[in-house]
């Protein structure tokens, strides 16, 4: 480059930032009117300068106004006086109390309903890891079982030469023996009809009952508890002299084949549905007694259409050969053209007493399928299959007849 045109150049000072970096050298420190300076924030030799530009006059920056005080967002005052802002606040207000009736007594005229208590909830349930079986959840004991419980001393239901009872809760598949534990302290285990509180007691196994937030615990692994999803055709028995399909006939893939099993109540031939098999003889006994007055779902199907009446009609009771008979609940589950399908729950044990009732009214049966026999459902189990219960259904079933 010529001696002129380093002259001329920018970096020499005589271009358009020159003049911005003479005022530099005079004056070490300051920095540029209406401009920032470079790297280091200093004007010095060799430091580059920017600045507004010619002729462009240079504008401050307005400052930020303060932000007005908001009571409910206390966090946007800003620079505001926080005392007076506390001062000018709304008063503070009672959730609710803009409601009508708020602060009258309960129980006065135009007062508040109270809201309802919630029950404790427990963390761990019993049986909580069980895979099979039904979630039934809590136990409903019948009301005839119901009263005072025992005023027994603890003391006297320890034995000595037994078993801890966290582990036979354990055992016997509950929960965890930590956790089992953490049931006792809570107050959640009845051993003989008694809440017991107490981790170092012993019980006897072959003959101390325990129940675990009403659910009872089988400790006779010798029991076996079954559902059958009977088809249409098959008959209720075990054997059959005319060579007819049976209830054995389906065990033979059964890991219980061998058992001596026998069939709770029965079915006709041409219904469908729930049958349990068990070979405990007192369960068997109770559940078909009719002072235990254990309630057993159907599903019928019946020609439509179905009139209004018959359902309250059916429910008031219907005048049989054998005497009157009534269901504990109706109610009409689906409605096609030409039929209809109905829900009905009763706790007679009769024989074809659904059919009878249903002919007495003017509607014979087309098909009928028990889905539910106490708390145990069929659910989505596949007819002509056999499946064991779980042990918090077999729990809740020993529950439902005072076990």
């Amino acid at each position: 480059m010529t001696q002129a045109g380093r002259q001329s150049s920018p970096r020499n000072g005589s271009g358009r930032n020159s003049s911005g970096r003479n005022e530099a050298k005079g004056g070490a420190g300051r920095s540029n009117a209406g401009g920032f300076s470079g790297r280091g924030g200093s004007a010095g030799a060799g430091k580059r300068n920017f600045t507004q530009g010619e002729g462009r006059p240079f504008k401050a920056s307005k400052p930020r106004e303060a932000a007005p005080f908001d009571p409910d967002n206390p966090t946007t005052a800003g620079d505001f006086d926080r005392g007076q802002a506390a001062r000018s606040a709304k008063p503070f207000r009672k959730p609710g109390s803009n409601k009508p009736g708020f602060g009258k007594a309960p129980g006065t005229p135009g007062a508040l309903k109270p809201k309802p208590k919630q029950s404790k909830q427990f963390g761990s349930k019993a049986f909580g890891s069980e895979r099979f079986g039904q979630n039934l959840g809590p136990v409903r004991k019948p009301g005839r079982n119901r009263g005072p419980r025992q005023e027994v001393p603890q003391s006297d239901l320890h034995d000595v030469d037994g078993v801890r009872l966290q582990k036979v809760m354990a055992q016997a598949g509950v929960a965890s023996r930590r956790v089992c534990e953490e049931m006792i302290l809570e107050g959640r285990v009845e051993v003989d009809g008694v809440v017991t509180t107490e981790l170092g007691m012993r019980v006897d196994p072959t003959s101390a009952v325990i129940h675990v937030d009403g659910i009872r615990i089988q400790l006779d692994d010798t029991l076996v508890y079954m559902v059958f999803n009977k088809p249409k055709g098959v008959v209720s028995t075990m054997e059959d002299p005319e060579g007819r399909p049976c209830i054995s006939d389906f065990l033979k893939n059964s890991k219980n084949k061998g058992e001596r099993l026998f069939h709770v109540g029965r079915l006709d031939v041409a219904t469908e549905g729930l049958l349990l098999l068990t070979n405990d003889g007192e369960l068997a006994n109770r559940l078909t007694h009719p002072s235990y007055e254990v309630p057993k779902t159907y599903l019928v199907q019946v020609r439509g259409p179905f009139p209004q009446g018959v359902g309250a009609k059916l429910k008031s009771g219907v005048e049989l050969e054998d005497g009157v008979a009534a269901v504990d609940s109706f109610r009409l589950v689906d409605s096609t053209p030409g039929h209809v399908l109905i829900e009905v729950v009763l706790h007679s044990g009769k024989n074809r007493i659904v059919r009878r009732m249903f002919d007495a009214v003017g509607f014979p049966v087309e098909r009928l399928v028990r889905v539910k026999v106490g708390p145990i459902g069929l659910g989505d189990q596949r007819q002509g299959s056999i499946r064991n219960l779980g042990r918090q259904e077999v729990g809740h079933l020993l529950a439902s007849v005072g076990l």
